[in-house]
């Protein structure tokens, strides 16, 4: 099991590693070791999450989660096997936990007088700097 938060914990099981070649730094070894690790977790299948903590993890992969809601993390910035697969299970957790907190709810506040009356100032002072810049027609 691994530990989220207090309330989600995700079994070993439900999380899948796919080893790949890896471009970058390594030398020959690049062609001929899969360093690189691809990350699967099935979003929609688990048992985890609540629907709110699912909807917002959705939202936040973005385009790392396919179609059938499956979890696609690539990680292959180290050149051993043990730090790539390391490093996805940490992004992981840190998904997972950006999308367990609950959204602040924004309270709508109205402008204040003086606030209004600055706005309305500068206004002012701009349309009568662009007056100024007219130029003056002569009546005769």
């Amino acid at each position: 099991m691994i530990k989220i938060t207090p309330e989600i914990a995700i079994k070993k099981a439900e999380i899948k590693f796919t080893f790949i070649r890896a471009s970058g730094p390594g030398g020959q070894n690049v062609n001929k070791v899969a360093t690189a690790v691809q990350l699967r977790f099935d979003v929609k299948t688990s048992p985890a999450f609540s629907d709110d903590v699912r909807n917002r993890l959705i939202c936040l992969a973005g385009r790392r989660i396919t179609d059938h809601g499956i979890l696609v993390i690539e990680a292959k910035h180290f050149r051993s096997q043990k730090q790539n697969r390391k490093n996805a299970v940490n992004r992981l957790i840190k998904l997972i936990r950006k999308a367990s907190e609950k959204p602040k709810i924004r309270i709508k506040t109205k402008a204040s007088l003086a606030s209004k009356k600055r706005i309305r100032e500068t206004k002012k002072h701009r349309a009568n700097k662009k007056k100024m810049r007219r130029s003056i027609l002569s009546e005769d």
